[in-house]
């Protein structure tokens, strides 16, 4: 079964972040997003996969390369700008041909993978088979509402008043029946062909349309705290090693991941923390699920619960709590007995003053 991963949107509620990159690169415990759903894929037996990107594609294609790292042959499709999840299927026409295949969202988390949803999929094909889970606020999803025994009979893109509690998650398998669904339809009021709309296309002409519904823990990874609630969950799950130095002065306890050429002076280091390589600890306290990239800088501060991306300086920052500071970004005070809460672009800087 060949795979489509979509990664050309923009990202709007990640921004600044996504001024300057996609979405898709921001790392979830120093590992970029995209890469769970490419080794998710590769897991499930997935060899050929289409990677659909838009501005950033060299970037992710950098980042990505040919796939073999992932034990996948990538074959990037560029979509110009973002006309909605049924365009990319429709930029990808060529590459799938008339083969089935799972659709992946770039951006989202799924703990535990895919390769189950795959398997039952290749067992009983259908035209359209959604992996679903239930959520307290269905109506910023999109919504399925499905019979008891699975079949599909309605899906609609984030309704006012939601038929059930099931959202769409952001993984799919189709059939080739989804190609003429995707023909067949027409720009939302948004100005998107919208994927939700092909699939109720499928389910009104009797194509059989099915729902699996999953408990494991998924991220729809699109804002600052949908990031900060995934880095904790796979930090709660980090395996410790230390690569790089500890002094005597310091303090490491419980499972931290401590990169090649990183250094730990005079500090307490407090698991699940990943720390990248080249990244110096100086006179700071580091709290559990915090992930530090690689080259950063971090002195004087105490930082719990935040994502450094690399080469982040904080100097003398005070207590800092569910941050996301972006690269090469500066943060620099005087101490302060109160905790900041920052969002920081690339290559931002912040002064603190009384």
């Amino acid at each position: 079964m060949k795979a489509l991963v979509l990664a050309g949107g923009t990202g709007s509620r990640l921004r600044p972040f996504t001024h300057s990159g996609t979405k898709q690169l921001l790392p979830i415990a120093n590992k970029p997003v995209l890469f769970y759903a490419l080794e998710s894929l590769a897991a499930a037996g997935v060899r050929e996969l289409g990677l659909v990107v838009g501005p950033y594609g060299d970037d992710i294609r950098r980042a990505a390369g040919d796939g073999r790292s992932f034990g996948l042959d990538i074959t990037y499709l560029r979509q110009d700008r973002p006309r909605g999840l049924a365009h990319a299927v429709a930029v990808a026409r060529g590459f799938l041909a008339d083969d089935d295949f799972l659709l992946h969202l770039g951006d989202n988390f799924l703990d535990g993978g895919v390769a189950a949803f795959a398997a039952r999929a290749a067992a009983a094909p259908a035209a359209a088979r959604l992996l679903v889970t239930a959520v307290p606020d269905p109506a910023a999803f999109g919504v399925a509402e499905v019979d008891p025994d699975g079949r599909v009979r309605r899906v609609e893109e984030k309704p006012d008043r939601p038929r059930s509690d099931l959202a769409l998650i952001g993984v799919y398998a189709f059939g080739p029946a989804v190609h003429e669904a995707v023909a067949a339809i027409r720009p939302s009021p948004r100005g998107e062909l919208e994927l939700t709309h092909a699939v109720q296309w499928l389910v009104d002409h009797g194509h059989d349309v099915r729902a699996d519904t999953t408990t494991s823990v998924w991220h729809d990874t699109g804002s600052v705290d949908d990031m900060l609630e995934a880095n904790r969950h796979v930090l709660d799950g980090l395996a410790g090693r230390l690569d790089g130095k500890v002094d005597h002065d310091s303090a490491v306890v419980g499972r931290v991941l401590l990169g090649e050429g990183a250094v730990v002076r005079g500090s307490r280091v407090t698991g699940p923390v990943v720390i990248g390589p080249g990244t110096v600890i100086s006179d700071a306290v580091i709290g559990p699920y915090t992930a530090i990239g690689a080259n950063c800088r971090i002195h004087d501060s105490s930082i719990e619960g935040s994502v450094l991306l690399d080469g982040a300086d904080v100097d003398r920052a005070g207590r800092i709590e569910r941050s996301f500071i972006g690269r090469d970004a500066v943060v620099a005070a005087p101490r302060h007995p109160y905790a900041h809460r920052l969002v920081l672009g690339d290559h931002s800087k912040v002064h603190l003053h009384p």
